[in-house]
């Protein structure tokens, strides 16, 4: 069908660049296939457990790469050069840390925007401040680089980062605040988006933040992410925390990684819908290559519906890496469309610096 490895490609990017509910599937088993061909890593995987990609006719037949494969090999399709962005995790101190070759960056701008955008409308229509302590004091984190691409789609200037300086973010929220107080009509919303010690932090050091209940359509997400600097709490206890500070209805929360492209978003109460791009498959905690039905909430099986199994995803954007991925990440489904929850990880995975939850 494709005279070359580079129309295989293209046309896969194309179609990824425009995937909807319906073709994700076939999208899905397409890029099962090309994968399973050109990633010398994902190939090696398959044959050591036996698995012909010819025999796989549906996505619960696709076996999944686990993650810590990012930490030890070079997951990409083709060659790096020295121009290639290598993204890595922040890890702890210490920790050996996944590094994701990005060779197509302009996918993944693409992506990550028109999953944002889906959700919560035009990035115009926002300013933008960052509060990515740590992450900012690196050169090669996916957050940051993500969140650059959004102030520049935003095209705010009153969009910035925030590293230790939290006093300037209080003061930039409380102009902002006072602005829409006194014209009425904010002409943007606000997203403030910040990894997870650094606003419990903020807060903690901050007396009174509850002004911000006034600042129309502020958008207050979490990325995850203690990295060793404060005891691990659940993510209800988290934003408990951080509603009662700030007086504000709900968090928000961004689920994402270093070894994903994609990403999926929560309005509140920790349930992350998934994405043009993005889905996820929980698997048993015993046999990682049995996976869960979603089941629907309503039945009369409500012990089944609070079921947590390890989280699989599958990441379209990884269009050049693996876009099948077993994380150490404990899930359980919401509801039959897919939305699920981050319950926590295993217990013998390692404490990632962009993950919030620990059992």
């Amino acid at each position: 069908m494709f005279s070359s490895l580079s129309g295989e490609r293209t046309h896969l990017r194309d179609r990824i660049r425009q995937v909807t509910d319906t073709d994700f599937e076939a999208v899905a088993l397409d890029l099962f296939q090309y994968q399973a061909r050109h990633n010398p890593v994902y190939n090696a995987y398959l044959h050591h457990l036996r698995r012909d990609p010819a025999n796989v006719q549906s996505l619960a037949d696709v076996p999944f790469l686990p993650i810590s494969f990012f930490k030890t090999q070079r997951v990409l399709i083709g060659d790096a050069d020295s121009q290639t962005t290598v993204f890595a995790s922040s890890g702890t101190t210490g920790a050996t840390t996944s590094r994701h070759w990005a060779p197509d960056l302009a996918l993944y701008d693409d992506v990550s925007i028109r999953l944002f955008e889906a959700r919560y409308g035009p990035l115009t229509n926002y300013h933008i401040l960052a509060l990515l302590p740590s992450y900012l004091e690196r050169n090669n984190s996916s957050l940051v680089y993500m969140v650059q691409r959004f102030m520049e789609r935003s095209g705010s200037d009153l969009s910035g980062f925030y590293l230790h300086d939290t006093a300037a973010l209080t003061n930039h929220l409380r102009h902002l605040t006072d602005a829409a107080t006194r014209s009425n009509v904010p002409s943007r919303r606000v997203l403030l988006i910040g990894v997870t010690f650094g606003l419990l932090d903020w807060v903690d050091a901050t007396p009174d933040l509850r002004f911000l209940a006034d600042l129309p359509g502020l958008v207050v997400m979490e990325t995850g992410g203690m990295k060793g600097r404060r005891r691990e709490l659940l993510r209800d206890e988290v934003h408990a925390i951080l509603t009662d500070a700030m007086g504000v209805p709900a968090i928000h929360s961004e689920y994402g990684m270093t070894e994903l492209f994609s990403q999926a978003y929560s309005s509140g109460a920790g349930v992350f819908q998934p994405s043009a791009t993005l889905r996820i498959r929980l698997r048993d905690l015993n046999d990682p290559f049995h996976l869960y039905p979603v089941i629907n909430p309503a039945a009369n099986h409500p012990e089944r519906t609070r079921q947590t199994g390890g989280v699989n995803v599958i990441d379209l954007a990884n269009l050049d890496s693996c876009a099948f991925i077993e994380t150490q990440d404990l899930g359980q489904y919401v509801g039959t469309d897919g939305s699920f929850r981050i319950m926590g990880r295993f217990d013998n995975s390692d404490v990632r610096g962009c993950n919030l939850l620990v059992l």
